[in-house]
């Protein structure tokens, strides 16, 4: 797949790629990405449903905060846009707004899926991820290679060159504010997850390091409706590199959901 920039659509505060129709689904990116990280799964499931792949706040042509936003300003200015029942995909940073927003916006939400999303890390892990947060001073740009490293080793493919090139150009402060609440946040609470009301999916790559497979087989046990997959050979950009397995995974779970 080429991951070419594509045309926007303004959609209240936040600017999207939209496609197909049918019930909405919302696709949410990670810090330092931007819409078109979901490209191969925009073009499979706009076949069935209305889909929405977000810039997040600070990220591709939307506009940042104005102050330091928390969780709750990602998840309060997605949830505007979504104008009937959905389901929310996101991913990494942005399955923790996903949960959010299944959590605060219930009404809004039919169904849940979280890809690489993180439950209680370890204090090593959280050390890390709160120090690489402060190193981060808004100005100029992080070293791309330190999450490229994480994500696809040492290997060049396309997928790496795209998510370099997207690092390379994203807006300093926006990927620093996100970055902050992303490293401040630790999952959702266990009575949040124990009183989801929807069907939520869990899936993560079995080399991934940080949102481990064990973090997604936790929040899946307690999820009424819950249940994890795990992409045995893939790391974090399972979206990407895992395109067909995460979208056959996706297209059974929104038959469930919508």
């Amino acid at each position: 797949m080429i991951w070419t920039i594509r045309p926007r659509s303004e959609t209240g505060a936040l600017a999207a790629i939209t496609a197909g129709k049918g019930p909405l689904v919302v696709l949410i990116h990670g810090v330092g990405l931007r819409a078109e990280a979901w490209g191969a799964q925009i073009d499979a499931l706009a076949q069935n449903y209305r889909v929405l792949a977000v810039d997040m706040p600070g990220h591709g042509e939307s506009l940042r905060f104005t102050e330091q936003p928390t969780l709750a300003s990602y998840t309060g200015r997605i949830a505007e846009i979504i104008d009937e029942p959905a389901t929310v995909i996101g991913h990494s940073f942005g399955a923790m707004i996903a949960l959010d927003l299944a959590i605060r916006h219930r009404w809004k939400i039919t169904g849940v899926a979280a890809l690489s999303g993180i439950y209680r890390r370890s204090p090593d892990a959280r050390a890390a991820v709160v120090a690489r947060a402060d190193s981060l001073n808004g100005v100029s740009t992080a070293d791309p290679a330190i999450p490229l490293d994480r994500w696809f080793g040492s290997e060049i493919s396309k997928e790496r060159k795209a998510c370099e090139s997207w690092l390379r150009k994203a807006d300093p402060r926006g990927y620093r504010d996100a970055y902050r609440v992303f490293a401040q946040e630790d999952g959702p609470q266990e009575s949040d997850l124990q009183a989801l009301h929807c069907p939520a999916l869990f899936l993560t790559g079995g080399r991934e390091p940080n949102s481990t497979p064990a973090m997604s087989e936790q929040m899946a046990a307690l999820a009424p409706q819950g249940r994890a997959e795990i992409l045995t050979d893939a790391a974090h950009m399972a979206p990407m590199t895992h395109s067909a397995d995460v979208n056959r995974i996706l297209t059974g779970f929104l038959k469930e959901t919508c």
